[in-house]
């Protein structure tokens, strides 16, 4: 009974402990590049499956042509994602994936963070996360920087 409850207390300790080890953020960070850069793929694999059909209609940033900026966007979306799940040159693949989110939530959605963009702004958090805190140990990067 004693051991009972204090391997409840423990499990209890561990729950609301602010302590991690160096094994569990890799993991983490494994985990979240896995689940962001497959849903950012997929987002991106529409867009190349379809590109005949929605570059007549697509959103013109910066005055280039509907056509030229879908183009980025599936470069962005779809192989920088890419480059994020394998975690190769992940800060650098981030960077065209901010800009896409950044012009999603601000220009496509009007900066509708709560509603039509709220997709955006959370791909936009998590994008810069990867560019400030890089891929972690579990990637590519991390493997060639050993």
């Amino acid at each position: 009974m004693f051991l009972k409850n204090k391997t409840k207390d423990m499990n209890m300790k561990k729950l609301v402990s602010t302590h991690y080890s160096q094994g569990i953020f890799n993991f983490a960070f494994l985990l979240t590049r896995l689940i962001f850069g497959v849903l950012m793929m997929h987002h991106g694999y529409d867009k190349l499956v379809h590109f005949s059909e929605i570059k007549s209609t697509f959103y013109n940033f910066l005055g280039m042509g509907s056509t030229a900026s879908l183009l980025m966007v599936v470069f962005a979306e779809f192989f920088c994602a890419l480059f994020i799940v394998l975690g190769l040159f992940t800060r650098l693949a981030a960077v065209p994936l901010i800009i896409c989110m950044s012009v999603a939530l601000f220009k496509v959605h009007k900066g509708d963070f709560f509603g039509d963009g709220q997709a955006a702004a959370l791909y936009l958090g998590v994008f810069v996360l990867f560019l400030l805190v890089g891929p972690g140990r579990v990637s590519v990067d991390g493997l060639a920087s050993k």
